[in-house]
């Protein structure tokens, strides 16, 4: 999406020195980002609480529709990157499905093990917001290598604290905070490419790389906790 010519470990260890204008993008891709999350949650609650909606995206018709929106709304969002009415529309339209995408797997999480989504949304949530905090922050320039730091360790308090009021475990405490880090080096490393490519004069196409990173480490994390801890659990 962005072309840098920043390598991996530049991404994850550069401290930016950023112009007003891109300190202001960089924040307006947050606040965007977090509008795509709360779509998403809409999308996810609606999706899980109807029968109708989990049983269309299970279904082979509902996948290739799911493949289809989640691949053109975006290209929407993209196009329209300048028209900011359009583009947050598109961003919203797309944390939307997303959730509904995944309402087959939030309906067997509440079925199996309620807490468990807790458990996930608590993990990805608290990682968002302690990058999101260091940004708003971080004022002119952005150290990578901090905000990795901040991030980890919000993620490791986080599942040790979730351990004391749910009972997940040593090994859950391990999975969530390791997801979590793995997470929070998403973050960093793609907003540290936001920052330093030269395509990125709008926040929207940023906000749609951040929101890919953090869906895929929720959808992650709610996957691996099923399989390793909600076979035995029945909240």
């Amino acid at each position: 999406m962005y072309q840098n010519e920043l390598s991996t470990w530049d991404k994850l260890t550069t401290t930016t020195t950023m112009s007003p204008s891109r300190a202001a993008v960089i924040k307006q891709t947050y606040v965007l980002l977090s509008v795509s999350v709360l779509s998403a949650m809409a999308g996810g609650y609606i999706g899980a609480t109807s029968e109708t909606v989990v049983r269309f995206f299970m279904s082979t018709i509902g996948w290739i529709a799911a493949i289809v929106l989640l691949n053109v709304i975006p290209m929407v969002a993209m196009a329209a990157r300048h028209n900011p009415v359009l583009g947050v529309a598109a961003l919203v339209g797309d944390g939307f499905l997303a959730g509904l995408v995944i309402s087959p797997l939030l309906y067997v999480a509440a079925t199996m093990a309620p807490g468990l989504i807790v458990i996930a949304l608590m993990i990805t949530g608290l990682v968002f917001l302690s990058i999101t905090g260091y940004v708003f922050m971080s004022g002119r320039s952005f150290a990578a290598p901090k905000g990795l730091m901040i991030g980890m360790f919000v993620a490791i308090t986080a599942a040790i604290v979730l351990n004391s009021f749910m009972n997940i475990g040593w090994l859950g405490v391990a999975l969530s905070a390791g997801i979590g880090i793995m997470g929070c080096l998403g973050l960093v490393y793609s907003t540290s490419g936001v920052l330093n490519s030269p395509d990125a004069d709008s926040p929207i196409p940023g906000a749609l790389a951040l929101f890919s990173g953090l869906f895929n480490v929720f959808v992650a994390t709610l996957n691996i906790l099923l399989r390793v801890l909600g076979g035995g659990r029945r909240d």
